[in-house]
């Protein structure tokens, strides 16, 4: 497969994951998510949408870089890590907003965040720009943590 066919399906498999999640977060986030006792930290909700699609898109172009690396030692494990940690992310919209239960979330979200962390390094043993490419996506998850422990406690 060439590298422009690739490309497409790097950048449409994060967004794929992220309009799974989203049919999660939709139904809750004008009813059980709005009466829900915020920190003063909260983002108002309008943000969250195109920073996921910002990190989305840079999920992409980090996993494409790997793929295109057809014979490079560790590719197929970063991009097992990859699916692995894309699926945690799903899952975590799942929990949070589809079962409504913060305290499981917050138990999940940390298995997220070591999840990238490795996928981090693993890709970064194919690719270093890869590996750099998901730094904005594990510090948004460790600021979606953060909320996520807040919002526990306090509801």
């Amino acid at each position: 497969m060439g590298s422009a066919p690739k490309l497409i399906i790097s950048l449409i498999i994060p967004q794929l994951a992220g309009g799974i999640g989203s049919l999660f977060t939709m139904n809750s986030v004008g009813t059980w998510y709005q009466i829900l006792e915020k920190p003063f930290f909260s983002p108002p909700n309008w943000v969250f949408a195109p920073v996921w699609t910002t990190l989305f898109i840079l999920m992409g172009v980090a996993l494409f870089l790997v793929w295109k690396k057809d014979y490079v030692p560790g590719r197929n494990l970063a991009l097992w890590v990859f699916g692995i940690q894309l699926a945690l992310n799903v899952l975590w919209s799942f929990v949070f907003f589809g079962m409504h239960q913060p305290g499981w979330a917050m138990a999940e979200i940390l298995v997220l965040w070591f999840a990238i962390a490795a996928n981090m390094l693993a890709f970064h043993h194919v690719s270093k720009a890869a590996g750099w490419l998901l730094l904005p996506y594990l510090l948004w998850v460790s600021f979606a943590a953060v909320l996520n422990c807040a919002i526990w406690r306090l509801n």
